[in-house]
C-alpha cells in the first residue's frame, strides 16, 4: 500500500488536480458521499476499469488512463483525494467568510 510519503509527485499532482476540478463544479457534497461509498470497492473498480480500458482508450485516447486506474485502487489515495477536496472547500469557506464580515 502507498501511503502520502510513498505517492510520486505526479500523483499528487493529479490528485489535487481532481479535488480542484470537483471543488470548481460545485459537486462537492456528492463526491464526497459517492468516494466515501465507494472506498471499499477501490481495488473491485480499478480491476473493472481496467477491463473497460481498451474501450475506453479508443473513445478518449488518454495516456494517463491506467495510471489513474492504479493511483485510485488504493483506499488511501481515495482517503487523500477526499481530504484534498475538504482542504479545499474549507479554505473556500474562509475567504468568503472574511469577505462577507469586511
Amino acid at each position: 500500500m502507498k501511503s502520502t510519503s510513498n505517492l510520486e509527485e505526479q500523483d499528487k499532482i493529479f490528485i489535487t488536480r481532481i479535488a480542484k476540478k470537483i471543488h470548481i463544479s460545485g459537486f462537492v457534497t456528492p463526491a464526497i458521499f459517492f468516494l466515501e461509498m465507494t472506498k471499499p470497492l477501490a481495488l473491485l473498480g480499478s480491476h473493472f476499469l481496467i477491463f473497460l480500458g481498451p474501450i475506453i482508450n479508443s473513445i478518449i485516447q488518454s495516456d494517463s488512463y491506467y495510471r489513474s486506474v492504479e493511483v485510485f485502487e488504493e483506499p488511501d489515495n481515495i482517503e487523500i483525494l477526499l481530504k484534498e477536496i475538504e482542504r479545499l472547500e474549507g479554505n473556500s469557506g474562509n475567504k468568503e467568510g472574511a469577505i462577507s464580515e469586511g
